[in-house]
Order: C-alpha cells, then structure tokens, then sequence
C-alpha cells in the first residue's frame, strides 16, 4: 500500500517537467519556418525569441495566435498483442504579443503571454497503464513584460519579467476496489506560480546576416495547497486523509538559443537555430503533504533527467507583396533517461516537419497560418517505478492561426 501511494505522489512533477510537454508554438511566422526566430526580425514573437530584438523592429505590433495541438500515442504492453490508444482531445497553446514605441525612437517596450508548457492527454480508464494515468489537462502560462534598447543602429539588447502560473489536473486509478465492484480512484489538482527572465542580444551586418542569441532563466515554480482528492472504499479512507493537500517546488529549466538569419535576396529568408535546455536542474523530487498517515509520508523521489538540444532550420519565400511562403524542419533529443519514461510524457527523440504561409490583408493587417508534424521515435521502455513496460508510439498535428496588426 504504502508504494502504491508513494507511485502516485511522484508521478506528478514529471507531467510538469518532461520535455514532451514544453510547447514550442510561440509565433506562426516562426513555426512556419521550423522554429526558428532568435536570429531574424519577423514580428512582435521576437519579445519571447529574443528581446534584444524588438528594438530593431520597424514597426509596432499586437498580434495573437492559436496552435490547436493533437498528441496521438499508441502503446503496445510488452510480450503481448494489445494496443492502446488516446482519446481525442485538441489542447489549445496560444500566444499574444505587444511591442510599441515612439517612431525613430533606440527603445520599444513589449508584452507577451503565452503558453509555454501544456498538455491534455486521455488513455481512459479501461487501458493497461490506468494505474499510472487515466487523464491530464496541464496549462503554464507565462507573462512577460520587456523593455529593449538599440545600442547602435547594428546592436540591440533587451530583457524581461517573467510570471509564471500554472494549473494542473491529473486522474489515475488505484488498485483498490469496492463491493461493488469499482475502481478506486485519485485526482490530483492544483496550481502554482513561479519568477525569472529572458534577456538577447541582436546583431546586423551590411552583407545581410543577422545573429541573435537568447537566454531564459530557469524558473522555480511553487505550488502550495494542492488538492489530493481520493474516491476509495470506506474502510480505507483513514489511510487517505481528506481533505488533504501538498506543496512542492518543481524546477522549470533554462534555455539558451543562438540563431542565424540570412538574406541571400529580397524575395528569401534563411534561418537557423540551436536551442539548448538545462534540464540537467532536474534531479530530485520532494512533496510535503499537509496530513501524513503511516501510508502516506513525504515524498522524494530521484529523476535525475539529462539536458536536452534541438537544432532547427527554415526558409521563407516572398512570392509578391501580399503572399509568403514558409517551410522548415528539425530534430530535438529527449530529456527522459531510460526507465523514467510515462505516459504523461512518452517522450523520446523527436524529429518534426513544418510549413506555413503568410498573407497581407491590408497594408497594417497580416494573416498567418502554419501546420506542424512531430514525430517522436517509437520507445520500449520499463519505468522504475511503476513497472509499465511496453513500447510507446506518438505524432502530434498541430495547426496554426494568428493576425497581427502594425503601424
């Protein structure tokens, strides 16, 4: 009993901090062209991809966008035939931007909110691993205030807050069942908030390369009063105290980025980026429950992840005034070591496919739209703790929608 509870207490922060869960969808422009942004001048994204940027920018922006994201994952249980698959269910990451300042000005100030961490799974609960997970519905929201200031008509540098507040809602089955038959079950529930940064660099040369290098501060979120919400027969709840809640403080790793952008003419755009995440910060887990019982104790639990790349490429092509053309493309590697891989996170290496186009409605109006496929490589694994042993297969379809007005 008393493992089975500590098992369910320390899945939690992995829904959190495993990497397939960081959402990369910050701005249409950039995912049409594989993600690239920390090296080019596009639009007011450049307040996330890179600060030092928007000072440079010729305009002000307010924009917003939406990327329905479909995670679809199929896992096979080891030594036999079955198949699981998700539910469908479509997440809903966004972003907004701000960037405004006064015309010929060295300084624009800038705004975002946006969503980079989220997820929305469900395995239901008739399926091999029910007693790891049944559903998540995972939201982390971040909001960034910045400032940016142009050195010199070739060097920009700029920074921001960042607020960060998430929510979280987790079911799993227990191994517990009633006279009449019925599975035990837990939720767990709750939302935290946490403080950091993000600061770049900009740079212009006369033969058409831009450089941009961006830098995000870890950030340590807490969460205090969780609710651990139990529905299990009635002569075991004095083992599962209730009302009951937890605090913790989950560790959101640093990234930094180095990007290219190259104009070989006017009608082409060429972009490079290489992203680096320290999830290495990621090592132990630790939850303090407000009402302990000779089950349940305070948790610690190791993790121990390693730091994870992602190198990505694109291109736009200007057909004509009003029309652009995107695509791009590129591979990351996983955070996960073997035996901590979930289905919350089925993470493995990935590989990802991206194109998009741009349209001019007016002369202040842009429409952009993009599409995204990710593979992520198939993965037979054994978890440490749960011992769910099977193989694992995922694709995620993500489109993409946003408008942007400037003057």
């Amino acid at each position: 009993m008393r493992k089975l509870i500590l098992l369910l207490f320390a899945i939690m922060p992995t829904i959190v901090l495993a990497q397939g869960f960081q959402v990369n969808l910050h701005g249409q422009k950039q995912i049409g062209m594989g993600h690239t942004g920390t090296g080019l001048l596009q639009d007011g994204a450049s307040v996330l991809f890179n600060p030092g940027a928007i000072s440079m920018l010729s305009e002000n922006y307010i924009q917003a966008g939406v990327s329905p994201l479909l995670f679809k994952s199929d896992f096979n249980p080891s030594g036999t035939t079955d198949q699981f698959r998700t539910k469908n269910k479509v997440a809903t990451p966004f972003t907004a931007y701000a960037v405004w300042g006064p015309k010929d000005s060295r300084w624009k100030l800038g705004l975002g909110v946006y969503t980079p961490y989220g997820g929305l799974t469900d395995w239901g609960n008739e399926w091999a691993g029910k007693y790891v997970l049944e559903s998540l519905n995972l939201k982390a929201i971040y909001i960034q205030p910045t400032v940016s200031v142009k050195l010199t008509d070739f060097l920009s540098v700029g920074a921001g807050f960042v607020y960060n507040h998430g929510t979280v809602d987790l079911t799993r089955a227990i191994p517990l069942t009633s006279q009449s038959g019925q599975t035990g079950q837990a939720e767990l529930k709750g939302n935290g908030h946490g403080f950091g940064w993000n600061a770049g660099v900009f740079l212009k040369t006369e033969v058409g390369l831009t450089v941009g290098l961006d830098y995000r501060s870890q950030v340590n979120t807490t969460v205090k009063n969780g609710d651990a919400i139990f529905n299990v027969p009635s002569s075991l709840k004095p083992n599962f105290p209730q009302p009951n809640t937890f605090a913790t403080t989950l560790p959101l790793p640093s990234t930094t980025s180095i990007g290219l952008g190259y104009h070989p003419s006017d009608k082409w755009t060429l972009a490079v980026d290489v992203n680096f995440t320290n999830w290495d910060v990621y090592k132990t887990l630790a939850f303090d429950y407000s009402k302990n019982t000779s089950v349940l104790q305070d948790t610690h639990s190791p993790r121990n992840y390693k730091d994870g790349w992602s190198y990505r490429g694109g291109a736009q092509y200007k057909a004509n005034n009003k029309l652009f053309l995107r695509a791009g493309g590129g591979y990351a590697t996983t955070a996960v070591r073997d035996g901590y891989v979930t289905p919350e996170a089925p993470d493995a290496n990935r590989y990802f496919l991206t194109g998009g186009l741009g349209y001019a409605v007016t002369n202040h109006l842009d429409l952009d739209v993009s599409f995204e496929y990710e593979r992520v490589i198939s993965r037979t694994q054994t978890n440490i703790e749960s011992q769910l042993s099977g193989t694992f297969k995922t694709n995620v379809y993500i489109p993409g929608l946003s408008l942007a007005y400037h003057w």
